[in-house]
Protein backbone atom coordinates (compact mmCIF):
# COMPACT_ATOMS: atom_id res chain seq x y z
CA UNK A 1 0.00 0.00 0.00
CA UNK A 2 2.67 2.61 0.90
CA UNK A 3 5.14 2.22 -2.45
CA UNK A 4 1.87 1.25 -4.66
CA UNK A 5 -0.45 3.74 -3.11
CA UNK A 6 0.95 6.30 -1.44
CA UNK A 7 4.73 7.04 -2.90
CA UNK A 8 3.09 7.20 -6.08
CA UNK A 9 0.71 10.07 -5.10
CA UNK A 10 3.74 12.25 -3.65
CA UNK A 11 2.82 11.51 0.11
CA UNK A 12 6.70 11.91 0.91
CA UNK A 13 6.58 12.71 4.18
CA UNK A 14 8.71 10.20 6.70
CA UNK A 15 6.86 10.24 9.69
CA UNK A 16 3.33 10.16 7.87
CA UNK A 17 4.71 6.98 5.50
CA UNK A 18 5.65 5.46 9.07
CA UNK A 19 2.47 5.74 10.54
CA UNK A 20 1.02 3.97 7.71
CA UNK A 21 2.99 1.16 7.54
CA UNK A 22 3.10 0.65 11.54
CA UNK A 23 -0.98 0.37 11.94
CA UNK A 24 -2.73 -2.61 10.86
CA UNK A 25 -5.66 -1.67 8.65
CA UNK A 26 -7.21 -4.81 8.39
CA UNK A 27 -7.74 -4.26 12.21
CA UNK A 28 -10.50 -1.67 11.33
CA UNK A 29 -12.95 -2.79 8.76
CA UNK A 30 -14.92 -5.96 9.24
CA UNK A 31 -13.97 -9.67 9.18
CA UNK A 32 -15.73 -10.03 5.61
CA UNK A 33 -13.64 -6.94 4.23
CA UNK A 34 -9.86 -8.13 6.01
CA UNK A 35 -8.42 -9.56 2.69
CA UNK A 36 -9.31 -6.18 0.82
CA UNK A 37 -8.05 -3.85 3.76
CA UNK A 38 -5.56 -2.79 1.59
CA UNK A 39 -7.19 -2.10 -2.03
CA UNK A 40 -7.22 1.38 -3.08
CA UNK A 41 -10.67 2.09 -2.27
CA UNK A 42 -13.39 3.49 -0.12
CA UNK A 43 -14.47 0.56 2.05
CA UNK A 44 -17.97 0.37 3.55
CA UNK A 45 -17.60 0.14 7.51
CA UNK A 46 -21.64 0.30 7.87
CA UNK A 47 -22.35 -1.07 11.64
CA UNK A 48 -25.41 -3.53 10.69
CA UNK A 49 -28.65 -1.69 10.82
CA UNK A 50 -27.59 1.59 10.68
CA UNK A 51 -29.28 4.40 9.11
CA UNK A 52 -26.04 5.98 7.16
CA UNK A 53 -23.85 4.47 5.08
CA UNK A 54 -19.95 4.83 6.68
CA UNK A 55 -16.80 4.12 4.55
CA UNK A 56 -13.56 4.27 5.34
CA UNK A 57 -11.32 6.40 2.82
CA UNK A 58 -9.05 5.02 0.47
CA UNK A 59 -5.48 5.51 1.85
CA UNK A 60 -3.68 7.89 -0.86
CA UNK A 61 -6.46 10.95 -0.62
CA UNK A 62 -6.25 10.43 3.51
CA UNK A 63 -2.68 10.36 3.39
CA UNK A 64 -2.68 13.26 0.83
CA UNK A 65 -5.34 15.14 3.08
CA UNK A 66 -2.35 15.04 6.62
CA UNK A 67 0.52 15.49 4.40
CA UNK A 68 -1.64 18.77 3.14
CA UNK A 69 -2.01 19.72 6.86
CA UNK A 70 1.21 19.31 7.46
CA UNK A 71 0.47 17.42 10.74
CA UNK A 72 3.14 17.39 13.67
CA UNK A 73 3.61 16.15 16.95
CA UNK A 74 2.60 18.73 18.85
CA UNK A 75 -0.82 19.33 17.25
CA UNK A 76 -4.17 18.71 18.85
CA UNK A 77 -6.51 16.92 16.33
CA UNK A 78 -10.07 16.95 16.02
CA UNK A 79 -10.69 13.56 13.53
CA UNK A 80 -14.62 14.27 12.39
CA UNK A 81 -15.99 11.33 11.18
CA UNK A 82 -13.37 8.66 12.58
CA UNK A 83 -15.82 5.39 11.85
CA UNK A 84 -13.91 2.35 13.42
CA UNK A 85 -10.69 4.62 14.61
CA UNK A 86 -8.22 3.71 11.86
CA UNK A 87 -7.81 7.03 11.09
CA UNK A 88 -7.14 8.23 14.20
CA UNK A 89 -4.46 5.45 14.98
CA UNK A 90 -2.41 7.19 11.74
CA UNK A 91 -3.23 10.21 13.13
CA UNK A 92 -2.26 9.82 17.11
CA UNK A 93 1.65 8.18 15.43
CA UNK A 94 1.72 11.88 13.79
CA UNK A 95 0.25 14.34 16.09
CA UNK A 96 0.43 14.97 20.00
CA UNK A 97 -3.17 14.40 20.40
CA UNK A 98 -6.50 12.99 19.03
CA UNK A 99 -10.15 14.14 19.59
CA UNK A 100 -11.72 11.41 17.53
CA UNK A 101 -15.80 12.47 17.11
CA UNK A 102 -18.07 10.20 15.96
CA UNK A 103 -21.77 10.20 15.46
CA UNK A 104 -22.38 6.22 15.22
CA UNK A 105 -22.91 4.49 18.63
CA UNK A 106 -22.16 1.15 17.23
CA UNK A 107 -18.51 2.28 15.28
CA UNK A 108 -17.41 4.81 18.19
CA UNK A 109 -17.54 1.61 20.54
CA UNK A 110 -15.84 -0.37 18.06
CA UNK A 111 -13.36 2.50 17.83
CA UNK A 112 -12.69 2.85 21.34
CA UNK A 113 -12.19 -0.91 22.27
CA UNK A 114 -9.48 -1.61 19.15
CA UNK A 115 -8.06 1.62 19.61
CA UNK A 116 -7.25 0.69 23.12
CA UNK A 117 -6.51 -2.87 22.49
CA UNK A 118 -3.68 -1.97 19.94
CA UNK A 119 -2.06 0.80 22.47
CA UNK A 120 -2.97 3.95 20.73
CA UNK A 121 -3.61 5.82 24.50
CA UNK A 122 -3.16 9.38 23.10
CA UNK A 123 -6.73 9.10 21.58
CA UNK A 124 -10.03 9.83 23.39
CA UNK A 125 -13.36 8.66 21.00
CA UNK A 126 -16.41 10.86 22.13
CA UNK A 127 -19.90 10.45 20.50
CA UNK A 128 -21.95 13.46 18.83
CA UNK A 129 -23.41 14.87 15.85
CA UNK A 130 -20.48 15.30 13.22
CA UNK A 131 -20.99 18.82 11.97
CA UNK A 132 -21.56 20.40 15.60
CA UNK A 133 -17.47 19.18 15.67
CA UNK A 134 -16.30 18.81 19.70
CA UNK A 135 -16.30 22.43 21.14
CA UNK A 136 -15.54 21.30 24.66
CA UNK A 137 -11.81 20.48 23.73
CA UNK A 138 -11.50 23.35 21.42
CA UNK A 139 -9.12 25.01 20.21
CA UNK A 140 -7.57 22.32 17.45
CA UNK A 141 -4.63 22.35 15.69
CA UNK A 142 -5.98 20.48 13.32
CA UNK A 143 -9.65 19.52 11.80
CA UNK A 144 -9.42 16.49 9.73
CA UNK A 145 -12.96 15.14 8.02
CA UNK A 146 -13.39 11.85 6.70
CA UNK A 147 -15.14 12.30 3.75
CA UNK A 148 -16.50 14.42 1.29
CA UNK A 149 -18.80 17.41 2.31
CA UNK A 150 -20.91 20.17 0.56
CA UNK A 151 -19.04 23.01 2.83
CA UNK A 152 -17.79 23.03 6.33
CA UNK A 153 -20.15 24.26 8.94
CA UNK A 154 -19.35 27.33 11.06
CA UNK A 155 -19.15 25.88 14.14
CA UNK A 156 -16.28 23.56 13.01
CA UNK A 157 -14.22 26.48 11.42
CA UNK A 158 -15.14 28.30 14.96
CA UNK A 159 -13.05 25.51 16.76
CA UNK A 160 -9.70 26.19 14.76
CA UNK A 161 -6.89 27.60 17.23
CA UNK A 162 -5.74 30.46 15.48
CA UNK A 163 -2.78 29.09 12.58
CA UNK A 164 -4.73 26.14 12.72
CA UNK A 165 -5.17 24.29 9.62
CA UNK A 166 -8.58 21.99 8.55
CA UNK A 167 -8.30 19.83 5.95
CA UNK A 168 -11.55 18.49 3.59
CA UNK A 169 -13.06 17.41 0.56
CA UNK A 170 -15.69 19.52 -0.79
CA UNK A 171 -17.99 17.72 -3.88
CA UNK A 172 -18.73 15.04 -4.36
CA UNK A 173 -17.73 12.10 -7.01
CA UNK A 174 -14.93 13.41 -9.62
CA UNK A 175 -16.14 16.84 -8.71
CA UNK A 176 -14.39 16.66 -5.38
CA UNK A 177 -11.77 18.50 -4.64
CA UNK A 178 -9.28 18.55 -0.99
CA UNK A 179 -9.09 22.04 0.38
CA UNK A 180 -6.91 23.26 3.05
CA UNK A 181 -8.24 26.18 5.28
CA UNK A 182 -6.01 28.09 7.48
CA UNK A 183 -7.06 30.66 10.62
CA UNK A 184 -5.23 33.96 10.93
CA UNK A 185 -6.93 35.78 13.86
CA UNK A 186 -10.43 36.51 12.33
CA UNK A 187 -10.53 35.10 9.14
CA UNK A 188 -10.38 31.50 7.68
CA UNK A 189 -8.46 31.49 4.06
CA UNK A 190 -8.68 28.61 1.97
CA UNK A 191 -6.91 26.83 -1.10
CA UNK A 192 -6.88 24.23 -3.32
CA UNK A 193 -4.60 20.76 -2.69
CA UNK A 194 -6.14 18.27 -5.45
CA UNK A 195 -8.68 16.27 -6.72
CA UNK A 196 -10.64 13.66 -4.65
CA UNK A 197 -13.49 11.52 -5.25
CA UNK A 198 -14.39 10.32 -1.76
CA UNK A 199 -17.15 9.09 -0.35
CA UNK A 200 -19.76 11.28 1.61
CA UNK A 201 -19.41 11.90 5.28
CA UNK A 202 -23.06 11.65 6.70
CA UNK A 203 -24.74 14.61 8.17
CA UNK A 204 -22.75 17.38 5.60
CA UNK A 205 -25.47 17.47 2.75
CA UNK A 206 -26.56 21.08 2.32
CA UNK A 207 -30.17 21.75 2.21
CA UNK A 208 -31.70 22.58 -1.11
CA UNK A 209 -32.76 25.94 -1.43
CA UNK A 210 -36.30 26.32 -2.33
CA UNK A 211 -35.98 28.50 -6.03
CA UNK A 212 -38.40 30.03 -8.12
Amino acid sequence: MVDGQLRTTDVNRIPLLDAFLSVPREAFVPSRLRSLAYIDEDLDITPPGSGERRFLMEPSPFAKMLQLADVGPADVVLDVGAGSGYSAAILSLVAGSVIALESDAALADQATARLAELGYDNVAVVQGPLPAGYASEAPYDVIVLEGAVDEVPQPIFDQLKDGGRLVVVEGHGNAGIARLYVRQGGSISGRRGFNAAVRPLSGFRKEKAFEF
